[in-house]
């Protein structure tokens, strides 16, 4: 027999009211990426034929997001989720097909859960099929009701339309079902707004069903944590958390060390070798891609940066860039976007790289700015170095050649040269290319004014300290030598 087709509707229309945002709920990221992202992902592992997405508040938002990889169906005004499906019917078609409905903001919901659905929903041959969860604390969910004597579904009640029994029921209804997809349509057509919300709500189809004797299954989730819904900032925390245990978690399995996982966050899809170590305060975000046997951290933030085998990243911020093999950086530095650190090159602390490459071997050690520069092999850039590479209207690039020696508190003012194997004078501002194997001198010449503190600085401490070392120099003691043999004298 051949199998039945499987279409996916995802409801994502809503504005997310208690999140107090104007961004649409379902785009909030958890561990870095939008919530609706996580639900498309679950529901195209079971292979459907067709997902429709329906779209409302702020439409294009999630539309960008998601791309062509689904339909959109707008829902304009939102008019609850029994509306919602109502506007998806015509994309959906009426094939002989089951349906699968999700929601957007329900982004821990795994395949293997939607799988177990719709199996169980085919081989009951049931109409609908609800993914139910028992929860401690069932506040703000529809309440699932059974017949006392059967145990089998009559209705599900929204919190808002729920008796007091009925609220103290702790079976919930997960927003998640299985339809027989020709059989929805005609329902629909029967909902009413005869609520307090004012509003077609979906949970009234399965009422529907049961009055006319259709079968409805319910699958009860194993993990209620991975249906639950985010609707509020503490909600959204909560599904962070969860999606960063579950992330790290992987990693240990795969053989990254993770030295304190309550203090290290990173975000869906990082990928890191075996036998990396993940020290505390560790934050590793977007497209990052760390290699083996590196160590990150204490308290480093990577982002959108690529890190090969055998690093040291320390206590410092790095922004979409690359280590090469055996690179360290830090503690307390930062690279920012566009910068190459070579294959065992150091940036020390306290050192600030922009759009920058470091030569194989190079050191940066300490206290320098370095923009917009191609630093060679084996270059040493000295500490309190400054590239000037900003005139105010435009940037510039400067190339310090291989094996090169940038003395302390060199200026470098862009564009500009060191050549290969070429130094420059700790306190130079160099303004001129320095011709390989040179030394540059660029400081002016020192002048000593003689007597400027006495005239300039009289009775101070250091006029008095100038005083004594003068005539401790010509050989006659000063008033504290005096002092001294006068008190030896009285002993």
């Amino acid at each position: 027999m051949k199998p039945r087709l499987l279409k996916v509707a995802i409801l994502a229309a809503g504005q997310g009211t208690r999140m107090k945002s104007s961004l649409p709920k379902v785009l909030h990221p958890v561990a870095g990426r939008p919530m609706v992202g996580y639900v498309l992902d679950a529901a195209r592992a079971l292979e459907p034929e067709r997902v429709v997405v329906v779209v409302g508040y702020q439409a294009e938002k999630v539309e960008t997001y998601l791309g062509d990889r689904v339909t959109y169906v707008r829902q304009e005004p939102q008019l609850g989720t029994g509306h919602a499906l109502l506007m998806a019917m015509a994309a959906l078609g009426a094939d002989e097909a089951d349906l699968l409905l999700l929601y957007g903001d329900v982004p821990l919901v795994r395949s293997e859960t939607l799988r177990r659905l719709l199996d169980h929903h085919r081989a009951t041959g049931a109409t609908a099929t609800i993914l139910t969860a028992v929860l401690e604390a069932p506040t703000g969910y529809g309440r699932i009701v059974r017949d006392p004597g059967s145990g089998s579904i009559r209705r599900i009640v929204e919190e808002a339309d729920a008796t007091l029994d009925e609220q103290a029921l702790r079976e919930v209804n997960t927003g998640i079902y299985c339809f027989k997809l020709p059989e929805v349509l005609p329902l629909l057509d029967r909902l009413t707004v005869a609520n307090r919300q004012r509003e077609l709500y979906l949970v009234d189809l399965i009422a529907l069903m049961a009055g006319q004797g259709d079968l409805v299954e319910a699958l009860v989730a194993r993990d209620p944590g991975e249906v639950e819904g985010v609707n509020s900032r503490r909600q959204l925390a909560q599904a962070e958390a969860r999606c960063r245990a579950d992330i790290l978690d992987g990693l240990m399995r795969s053989g990254v060390t993770v030295v304190d996982p309550a203090s290290t966050y990173v975000d869906w899809g990082v990928e890191i070798g075996p036998d990396t170590v993940l020290e505390p305060g560790s934050v590793l975000r977007g497209r990052t891609r760390i290699g083996r046997d590196c160590v990150i951290g204490p308290w480093s933030h990577l982002v959108d940066t690529v890190v090969a085998d055998g690093c040291r990243v320390w206590a410092s911020v790095v922004e979409a860039s690359e280590l090469e093999r055996g690179a360290s950086v830090g503690p307390f530095s930062r690279l920012r976007a566009g910068t190459r650190v070579g294959q065992e090159a150091r940036v020390g602390n306290f050192a600030e790289l922009k759009n920058t490459a470091v030569g194989r071997g190079a050191k940066v050690p300490h206290h320098s700015y370095v923009g917009d520069t191609d630093i060679g092999a084996e270059a040493n850039i000295g500490a309190g170095v400054v590239v000037v590479n900003y005139d105010g209207l435009n940037k510039h690039r400067t190339r310090i050649g291989d094996a090169a020696f940038v003395g302390c508190n060199t200026n470098l003012i862009a564009p500009v040269e060191v050549g290969d194997g070429a130094y420059t004078a700790a306190g130079s501002t160099v303004t001129l290319d320095v011709p390989p194997g040179s030394l540059a001198v660029a400081r002016s010449g020192q002048r000593n004014l003689e007597g400027w503190v006495d005239r300039r600085r009289p009775g101070t401490r250091a006029a008095q300290a100038a005083r004594q070392a003068r005539e401790r120099a010509s050989g006659r003691p000063g008033p504290s030598a005096d002092k001294g043999a006068q008190e030896r004298t009285e002993e």
